[in-house]
């Protein structure tokens, strides 16, 4: 998989890149990462991306050319990929959403500033509209991260086990359940006896009963009303 990121800011998001299991995947060549410098695909020489907008109003707005040169410039190189445009006007993160942006061939994922960027991007230039929730930041490079962040970890051998990502948080719409490690006691607080019986069923069960209880407490939301969340334990 390849993903190139369009940012006027390409330090924020280099360190975030050259680390734990994006480095592995990268170093691997599981998945290719570029970052490109939007300030590249200006054409005046205080490489101007921003400019005033049309009917008054605080802030800037980014203009329209350099995002257009950047991908198209980028989409000549080989696969076209799928634009993403970072925003909290889009479509909100979810763990199917990643699953299936997983699953492209290549991603161009752009990271807006300022007061956005012309509507013509979103319109004609974005495939696809992502936000990370609904909350503004400063722009889309922390967006960004998480997305890369998401996305790689589901690359076919990027992460050490395979069930990895199936017993985690949102795979099936439940929260993960309870980890313990050694030692099984601390401070007076003790691993549950089922995790240390050695009855793998039994531990099975334990698991999917407390992410059943976690998610009604914590995230009921995440139930849709006709999952099957019947708990396995009689």
């Amino acid at each position: 998989m390849r993903i190139d990121v369009v940012t006027i800011f390409p330090p924020l998001l280099a360190g975030a890149l050259e680390h734990s299991i994006i480095k592995r995947a990268r170093d691997q060549g599981i998945v290719d990462i570029h970052l490109h410098d939007l300030r590249d695909y200006t054409d005046d020489r205080h490489r101007t991306v921003d400019d005033y907008p049309y009917g008054g109003g605080p802030g800037m707005v980014m203009k329209p050319e350099p995002w257009f040169r950047a991908v198209e410039s980028l989409r000549v190189q080989g696969n076209p990929g799928r634009a993403i445009l970072l925003t909290p006007q889009g479509k909100r993160m979810n763990q199917p959403l990643v699953q299936r942006l997983a699953t492209e061939d290549r991603l161009i994922i752009l990271c807006g500033r300022y007061e956005g960027v012309d509507e013509r991007v979103r319109e004609h230039l974005a495939d696809e509209e992502v936000s990370i929730g609904d909350y503004v930041l400063s722009g889309g490079e922390p967006a960004a991260a998480v997305l890369v962040d998401a996305v790689v970890r589901l690359q076919p051998r990027a992460l050490g086990s395979s069930e990895s990502t199936i017993e985690e948080s949102f795979s099936e719409n439940l929260l993960e359940y309870p980890q313990y490690t050694r030692p099984p006691e601390f401070r007076g607080w003790r691993v549950p006896d089922i995790l240390l019986s050695g009855d793998h069923g039994a531990v099975d069960r334990w698991r999917r009963d407390q992410q059943i209880e976690r998610t009604r407490t914590r995230r009921p939301d995440l139930l849709g009303p006709d999952q099957d969340v019947s708990e396995t334990t009689s």
